[in-house]
């Protein structure tokens, strides 16, 4: 029996799923949907796992939907009853890292705008090239992108289908750092390490409430802010935060003392 096109290492509260499709740079064929949807609804149900990292096998990320699938039954939508290989990423109570080793491609691209953080190798490049196939995107690049990186930039890389490099994705915001490729998933390891240290409720409820807010204008984030602030502070245990706050101050100078 061959080697799973997904595969999922579990560590300490943190999940790592790698595609595993490298001779055809891990365009996502249906096969590989369904292998990720069923991995990634497997891992929500994990109250073990704090962090999910995301990356890809060989010298691409993803490079979106297998082109042979277009125009077949196989390139619906729709991959596991409702689900699909962006909206089990949406789903996710915890934190995702997309560890992004080499090209992200169109719905590769899309994969990774899904993720909340992303690391990039030096090698790692980045394209929207719907407009160049002929194909109009479906897994939320014209939603996410412009949030990203500005409706100006976002019109530029979607319009012209030009291939762009991780320190560039750096410069645009677009990524949270660029790493040597042997430091990748070192690297996203020790962010998830610092994540699942801390408080897990608080983690789950802010990527919550950052997911909601940056969907609404700045007056209506705000109040959905303040209610989930008044709704924290009834609950809340002060003698646990005096505690808790104390570890934070301590943290900070460790910190501090190593810069």
């Amino acid at each position: 029996m061959g080697e799973s096109i997904v595969l999922v290492d579990k560590q300490d509260g943190i999940a790592t799923v790698t595609l595993n499709r490298p001779d055809k740079l891990n365009a996502l064929n249906r096969e590989l949907r369904l292998a990720f949807c069923h991995a990634m609804q497997e891992l929500r149900l994990d109250k073990d796992v704090c962090v999910v990292i995301i990356t890809g096998a060989g010298r691409a990320f993803c490079v979106g939907l297998d082109l042979r699938e277009l125009g077949t039954r196989a390139s619906g939508i729709r991959d596991e009853g409702e689900a699909t290989f962006i909206t089990v990423i949406d789903d996710m109570e915890v934190p995702v890292i997309g560890a992004i080793n080499g090209f992200a491609i169109t719905g590769g691209f899309e994969l990774a705008l899904a993720c909340d953080i992303m690391i990039a190798a030096e090698e790692a490049q980045f394209a929207d090239t719907h407009a160049r196939v002929g194909v109009m995107p479906g897994g939320g690049m014209s939603a996410r992108l412009p949030r990203a990186v500005g409706i100006r930039k976002a019109k530029e890389l979607s319009l012209t289908g030009n291939y762009f490099s991780a320190h560039d994705a750096e410069r645009m915001g677009l990524v949270n750092r660029v790493v040597p490729r042997d430091r990748l998933l070192v690297t996203a390891r020790e962010m998830a390490i610092q994540i699942a240290g801390a408080d897990q409720t608080i983690v789950r409820q802010m990527k919550r409430l950052y997911d909601l807010t940056t969907r609404h204008s700045l007056g209506d984030a705000l109040r959905i802010e303040q209610d989930a602030f008044r709704d924290f502070n009834r609950k809340a245990n002060l003698g646990e935060l005096a505690n808790a706050g104390d570890a934070v101050i301590a943290r900070g100078r460790t910190q501090a003392s190593k810069n």
